[in-house]
């Protein structure tokens, strides 16, 4: 079940486009990782930038896509690699 969960997260998020390149965030490599535990899914992004100052708009499209994913009732999302992760990670997972 989960691994169907993370196929359809997947297929959710890759609508998402980085904003600079106009192609899919899944295609382009800064989702790091999906994973699911029960109804939460938690993802790991990585810019491409460690100073885009896109990345905080990806990761609450991210998580808006994630958590309308039946079967998904939270989404966590992981910004790693970029100079504000520490920040933009406590703001998006409110």
């Amino acid at each position: 079940m989960s691994e169907d969960l993370v196929s359809d997260v997947r297929d959710a998020i890759s609508v998402i486009n980085d904003p600079h390149m106009g192609v899919s965030i899944v295609e382009m490599g800064i989702v790091q990782d999906i994973s699911v535990n029960n109804s939460e899914a938690k993802i790991t992004l990585k810019p491409t930038n460690p100073g885009c100052m896109s990345i905080a708009r990806v990761a609450a499209d991210t998580k808006i896509m994630a958590e309308k994913v039946e079967g998904i009732e939270k989404a966590e999302i992981i910004v790693e690699g970029h100079a504000m992760a520490d920040s933009i990670n406590e703001m998006i997972n409110k």
